[in-house]
């Protein structure tokens, strides 16, 4: 017999069924009956249940990621820099900001704003010169 390990997902619990588990536990129900009824898991329950008595929220916080490398005062020192320097590159403003991000990292950030960095056109003296 061969056995699979299989990861199975979890989707969060609904709402209205969290409203469900609050009323059942405050009239006296068993974490383990509201579990079978509502075909989730004990330890689901028994975290709705100890998180509504700690703070009184039934519902599941926003998440929103992980923290951006570089704060909003340093993206605003960032942009003050190359207004008043326009031929700056990418790395020398990472230099002068001292930021802690990569070269990509930060023309992402800057094109979201609509700051872009673009090469300037090489003009030739000589029309018959190559560039």
């Amino acid at each position: 017999m061969i056995k699979y390990n299989r990861v199975i997902k979890m989707k969060a619990v609904p709402n209205n069924d969290r409203m469900k588990i609050i009323k059942h536990k405050n009239n006296g129900e068993t974490e383990e009956n509201i579990a079978k009824w509502l075909f989730i898991s004990k330890s689901s329950v028994t975290k709705i249940w100890g998180k509504f008595q700690r703070s009184g929220e039934i519902f599941p916080e926003h998440r929103t990621g992980r923290k951006p490398k570089v704060t909003e005062a340093e993206m605003e020192a960032a942009i003050a820099k190359q207004a008043e320097e326009p031929d700056i590159t990418l790395n020398e403003l990472i230099a002068e900001c001292e930021l802690d991000i990569s070269e990509s990292g930060l023309s992402k950030k800057m094109k979201k704003r609509g700051i872009t960095f673009k090469k300037k056109r090489h003009i030739r003296k000589d029309k018959r010169a190559r560039t």
